[in-house]
């Protein structure tokens, strides 16, 4: 349980850091205000509705600290007031009231993560299988099933854009569209590979395999780069969809391949019987792959996170998830962990990406090693 010193403490840290400065917050509040009472505000609906929004996300992060701030400050008084009384009866109850503050902070200090103007973009999470063959391929259909159910859980609707079937089972690779709330902001932290440890149920012997799959995810829209894509440079194939879709996916060219041949990077997408929308689909996925990659030109990362680029076996992985011979999810970045496997493989990954988001927000985080 925190005193009201130490969440003073933290309140006055987050007043003036990054995405919280209170006071340069309310002055924009304030000019907004000003702006509303005039009468050509309205005339423009577009621009009202913005700077109308940009007020609200505005007021409400103010209020995530002034609100914590003024109940912590009056339960101080109010406590030095019954120390110098000698009434220590209302001491726990007020104690109690800075303990739910406390996790007010915390929800504030995870916002820090979630302050990019990208982070409420619907985010494209692209599944490749690597290392492994069939056993990877169905590895790559488990995670495309957990980020499903994860969706599911938070609302969020859930688009499958483009899926490669393995040859025995399972998905070489697979797009996800996945748009809601902070969809890229907290996907974001799912990129990287993934590790699986199992008794294989493609194995009659019953031996013990381990899988690789890689996670690459960015945001669908990204207006922080500007990217002209030259028509010449791309070669556009048109194919017959592979997956479910009835008879008409049996008799034309609906599926969309676009490859992108300056970078090398391709994209793809079927979901839609006409021709026309997967096309315009594919190639905002394009737009968004080029944009970041062009981020990571500019900021000369290192350790890139693209499957095709980054080795999907050992040595690689973020997150190991261990199902024999004993039940351990464990994100090798943070070092969290959890012997719930059925949970997080059904959805449940909150805890790993709050984690990983709060981790992030103070710094860059490294991949620990892990021995097998």
């Amino acid at each position: 349980m925190y005193g009201p010193a130490s969440a003073l403490l933290r309140i006055a840290s987050l007043r003036c850091a990054g995405i919280f400065d209170v006071d340069a917050k309310a002055a924009r509040i304030d000019e907004l205000e000003k702006l509303s009472g005039e009468p050509s505000f309205w005339l423009d609906a577009d621009r009202a509705q913005k700077l109308s929004k940009e007020r609200g996300d505005l007021q409400a992060t103010v209020d995530s600290v002034v609100i914590p701030e003024g109940i912590v400050k009056d339960v101080r008084d109010m406590i030095e007031l019954a120390e110098a009384e000698s009434d220590n009866s209302l001491i726990p109850d007020l104690l109690e009231q800075v303990d739910d503050v406390t996790k007010r902070l915390d929800e504030a200090e995870f916002a820090r993560s979630m302050g990019a103007p990208t982070d409420r973009s619907p985010a494209l999470v692209q599944i490749s299988a690597g290392a492994g063959g069939t056993e990877s391929a169905d590895w790559a259909a488990m995670l495309m099933r957990m980020y499903a159910r994860w969706a599911e859980k938070h609302g969020m609707k859930c688009e499958l854009v483009d899926e490669v079937a393995g040859e025995e089972a399972g998905i070489r690779n697979a797009v996800l569209r996945i748009d809601g709330e902070y969809a890229f902001g907290w996907l974001k932290s799912e990129n990287g590979v993934h590790r699986l440890v199992r008794i294989s149920p493609f194995d009659a012997n019953k031996r013990r395999h381990t899988s690789f799959c890689s996670v690459f995810v960015v945001p669908e829209e990204d207006d922080s780069i500007n990217i002209d894509i030259n028509e010449v440079d791309l070669k556009i194939d048109t194919y017959r969809a592979s997956g479910a879709g009835g008879q008409h996916v049996n008799r034309t060219d609906s599926a969309i391949r676009i490859t992108h041949m300056p970078t090398g990077v391709v994209v793809a997408c079927q979901t839609d019987r006409s021709q026309h929308k997967n096309r315009s689909s594919a190639m905002k996925m394009l737009h968004a792959r080029l944009v970041d990659l062009e981020k990571r030109r500019r900021s000369a990362v290192k350790e890139e996170i693209e499957a095709g680029k980054l080795g999907i076996n050992f040595g690689s992985q973020i997150r190991s998830y261990v199902l024999q011979p004993y039940q351990m999810v464990k994100d090798l970045r943070t070092l969290h962990e959890t012997s719930d496997t059925r949970g997080v493989l059904d959805g449940d990954l909150d805890a790993f990406m709050k984690a990983y988001l709060l981790a992030a927000a103070n710094g860059p985080l490294a991949v620990q090693a892990e021995a097998d």
